[in-house]
């Protein structure tokens, strides 16, 4: 299982797994756009590039979210897959992916929830017996 959804008492979560770091990222933001609407109705018909930087796994993983949660809400971009391009942890950690999907079309994409924001409640990246988990809390 790449991701499982997290029953949180008022928002949303997810809980995201990787053979890699990176994999686990790729697999949190696949799992909140499977929260924002049904994946098999996303066509992969653009891509953009996104950027993000952080001083720990946790913040990283919070900005990446968090910049993926903006391009849907500025420019209605919802993707159906992301490939990592860059990913460098460290003390001032840094990704680059690309992510391919569509513009949201709510005649063609259902609406699932709207995500605000990913947030630092409860968050937390680390690897479990060669496996890496990422697990955030999304304020709806």
């Amino acid at each position: 299982m790449d991701f499982e959804v997290l029953d949180i008492a008022g928002d949303a979560g997810i809980r995201a797994y990787g053979k890699s770091c990176g994999e686990a990222f790729v697999n949190a933001g696949i799992g909140m756009y499977s929260l924002i609407t049904d994946m098999d109705k996303i066509r992969e018909k653009q891509d953009l590039t996104v950027e993000a930087e952080g001083d720990s796994l946790e913040s990283l993983l919070v900005n990446f979210l968090n910049e993926l949660v903006c391009q849907f809400d500025t420019n209605g971009f919802i993707g159906k897959r992301i490939r990592m391009d860059a990913f460098i942890p460290s003390r001032s950690s840094f990704l680059r992916a690309r992510v391919y999907g569509e513009e949201f079309d709510p005649e063609r994409h259902e609406r699932k929830l709207l995500i605000k924001a990913a947030t630092y409640h409860d968050i937390k990246v680390e690897e479990v017996n060669g496996t890496w988990e990422a697990a955030v809390v999304f304020d709806i």
